[in-house]
């Protein structure tokens, strides 16, 4: 199974691409289904089908799912009050009644990553392509499932809970309560959920499309999407570039729009696999206007991305970790070494990795930023490492 992501700035029109996408794989014999977060039902205007909280076929191969966040939300906090009963009731707290419940922001999103885990995990589809909110926004979601592990994992350690005969003890001598059985249950549910959506997200089968139309503004999003995407370890498996205008004389009004269009093409195809959707002159409607666009299928061998470490102990005594990072700046790039993890911050963009298990044994000896790849040089510790 192939997962593609699709995002890029806001008005690019990623969710007609998305469609788009989705009903040429369909046509090319592959069952796909396409995901969308938008609380409206853009992705149902685009394909001339409604689309809401349950999969509906869109076409012959294709299923769309709009999943429904307030349901979604109202059943977690259901089973949360359900759990903590004795805790609220301790607390004096009153129980919320659904019907008074609305979605905090960001339950789109979550409910859009529980959606693909759920589709991930059916099997029933050999591609699912994913509508994700613009690229901010989808930059950030992409990296959530990651960091509510590592913060799970550190508020509430799953080694803790096989102590759970000492908790009575252990809370009569610090002086408070320790966790109730329950929070360790539900912190180890959600420690396996997340751990399925990261996995979907960092599968060598998943990738990215960019969607953006050419020009400065375009130009300028792209390139922060494309670094942020790097810092995640994720593939850019294409760009589209979105309402492509058609040439135009000189003397015409579009001859400046058209120039300014050409030469953020021309710098892209240096560096991506661009494709073309061409401007029809209205927003496109059915999959009349969705072929019209002439958008590609998935690519079925898009190259991976790898942070490989090189051993070069015979020649210089290091080990040598490359992480692309196109599009990135010297002065805004910092490393922190945390024990056995990396804190890499480029930019606005900050993510905590671990380090392979041959460099856990090693000393930062060094870093380079070269042609758009950090190198961090690492000495190997005489007391740990073992003798040739």
């Amino acid at each position: 199974m192939r997962t593609l992501l699709i995002t890029g700035p806001g008005g690019s029109g990623r969710t007609t691409i998305s469609a788009a996408t989705a009903l040429t794989a369909a046509r090319e014999g592959v069952d796909t289904l396409v995901l969308s977060a938008d609380r409206t039902d853009t992705l149902g205007a685009v394909l001339g089908v409604p689309t809401g909280a349950e999969p509906v076929p869109a076409a012959p191969r294709l299923t769309a799912w709009r999943p429904d966040a307030a349901a979604d939300f109202r059943a977690d906090l259901a089973t949360f009050q359900d759990r903590a009963r004795n805790v609220l009731d301790l607390l004096g707290a009153s129980r919320l009644d659904t019907e008074e419940v609305t979605p905090l922001p960001g339950a789109e999103e979550l409910a859009l990553l529980r959606a693909l885990r759920d589709a991930a995990l059916s099997e029933r589809f050999g591609l699912l392509v994913v509508d994700l909110p613009p690229a901010p926004q989808a930059l950030a979601l992409l990296a959530l499932p990651e960091e509510l592990r590592r913060y799970l994992r550190r508020f509430l350690p799953p080694e803790r809970q096989a102590a759970r005969a000492l908790r009575p003890v252990l809370g009569r001598l610090a002086g408070v309560p320790m966790p109730a059985e329950w929070l360790y249950e539900t912190a180890a549910r959600w420690d396996v959920e997340l751990a399925a959506v990261t996995a979907v997200v960092a599968d060598p089968g998943t990738s990215v499309r960019l969607v953006a139309e050419p020009g400065p503004a375009g130009a300028d999003a792209v390139r922060g999407a494309a670094l942020g995407l790097a810092v995640r370890g994720l593939a850019v498996e294409s760009l589209v570039a979105g309402r492509v205008l058609p040439e135009a004389p000189a003397d015409s009004w579009l001859a400046g729009p058209v120039a300014q269009q050409r030469k953020a093409l021309d710098e892209w195809e240096e560096a991506y696999d661009v494709h073309q959707a061409v401007h029809l002159g209205r927003d496109p409607r059915g999959p009349d206007d969705l072929a019209a666009l002439a958008v590609p299928g998935v690519n079925p061998a898009p190259a991976p991305v790898e942070w490989p470490v090189t051993d070069r102990l015979a020649e210089d005594g290091v080990l040598v970790w490359h992480i692309p990072l196109p599009g990135a700046v010297r002065g805004e790039l910092e490393l922190i070494r945390r024990g056995d993890e990396l804190v890499l911050t480029v930019g606005l963009f900050r993510r905590i990795v671990p380090l392979p298990s041959a460099l856990r044994r090693c000393s930062v000896d060094g870093a380079a930023l070269r042609d758009g790849e950090l190198r961090i040089r690492f000495l190997p510790d005489a007391a740990l490492w073992p003798r040739r």
